[in-house]
């Protein structure tokens, strides 16, 4: 009994009475095809279940896997939790997808020795790396051992790399400003994790804050310009609402007495509101707290986060746009997203405490 064969592409122009070159261009997009002579071609493979080109043929005659890794350092079920996350990756899909570009979700590595990564061997046309801790990030060294093009959010991007990123030290400084032109002197601040794994806590004098990841340390480093140092400094263990309510807890009950909280994102932010109303203290009339990203988060009501606003959908775009141009063989040029002051309901002159 003999097996049915599969229905190539020259089945296809045959029955709609194409060139081949026809069928092709329908197919990849790569050249002008008139409407009607797409739906012709369109109709001919439908009759003959014909569901396109083979991927891995394609990638054979073009050199190219189509497909982009996108590096995170957070754990997936950690990273997907943030909207603010999600409305980045979200725009950066759907831009890809319009190119004709798949997209490989790839947890950082680690740098430890003998360690397996997908970065070392999983095809792939292009590389989005998702905050770089520094120059030395191990993802950036696989990355460019293979030569593969690499765009970078947040963080030092490698000579040749696509960049897009934000000015946080300036708009924490701005942050900081605001709260001391209302008379705090008493000022903590809740980070985004400085690594991988480690429980909500309180930073002793000794960390080194020039080894974290660069949204962590310039927004640290926003205080020295600032001319204030934060009087306790909580670590928390992922960018979530829980873990906010817990290093709210450890910076409200520090002896160093915190006025007002300084938050590295919206989700941490509102967990300290929650925190706070736990511990029944009023915000903003014995608490202040800034956060960052400018979210709308209704379960805080009637609570409105004095924070820093960006727009994650334009950042993904962004991202986008320097992958099309790094494979077009371009140099992009660095994107700086801009950032804007969002005054809320959470700060206030300091209360008593």
């Amino acid at each position: 009994m003999g097996t049915s064969r599969r229905p190539t592409m020259a089945d296809v122009a045959a029955k709609a009475g194409v060139s081949l070159s026809t069928v092709s261009l329908t197919y990849s997009g790569a050249g002008p095809i008139s409407p009607d002579m797409k739906a012709r071609v369109e109709k001919a493979a439908l009759a003959l279940g014909y569901a396109g080109p083979s991927p891995q043929g394609r990638a054979l005659r073009s050199g190219r896997s189509h497909i982009v890794g996108v590096v995170i350092h957070e754990k997936l079920h950690l990273a997907f939790r943030d909207p603010l996350a999600l409305r980045v990756i979200d725009a950066l899909i759907e831009d890809l997808g319009d190119m004709g570009l798949g997209v490989l979700l790839i947890p950082s590595p680690s740098g430890e020795p003998g360690e397996r990564s997908l970065l070392d061997s999983a095809p792939m046309d292009a590389a989005v790396v998702i905050r770089v801790r520094d120059h030395d990030e191990p993802a950036l060294e696989i990355l460019k051992r293979r030569g593969v093009p690499i765009v970078v959010m947040e963080g030092p991007a490698p000579l040749g790399a696509g960049s897009v990123t934000i000015d946080d030290t300036s708009a924490t400084v701005e942050l900081i400003e605001h709260l001391m032109e209302l008379g705090h002197e008493h000022i903590a601040t809740v980070t985004l994790p400085l690594a991988i794994n480690r429980e909500t806590h309180v930073l002793g004098p000794e960390t080194d804050v020039d080894a974290v990841w660069t949204p962590t340390h310039n927004r640290l480093v926003a205080f020295e310009r600032a001319g204030i140092e934060p009087c306790v400094v909580v670590e928390a263990r992922a960018s979530m609402v829980e873990e906010g309510i817990a290093a709210g807890h450890l910076a409200l009950s520090h002896e160093s007495k915190p006025t007002a909280i300084v938050c590295q994102s919206d989700l941490l932010a509102g967990g300290v509101i929650l925190a706070a109303r736990e511990l029944e203290l009023r915000v903003p009339q014995d608490i202040s707290v800034t956060g960052f990203d400018g979210l709308d988060l209704p379960w805080i009501a009637p609570h409105e986060i004095t924070s820093m606003s960006q727009d994650g959908s334009a950042k993904g775009h962004a991202l986008a746009s320097e992958v099309k141009a790094l494979l077009a063989g371009e140099s992009p040029a660095p994107i700086t997203m801009p950032l804007e002051f969002r005054p809320g309901n959470t700060t206030a002159k300091p209360g008593r405490r």
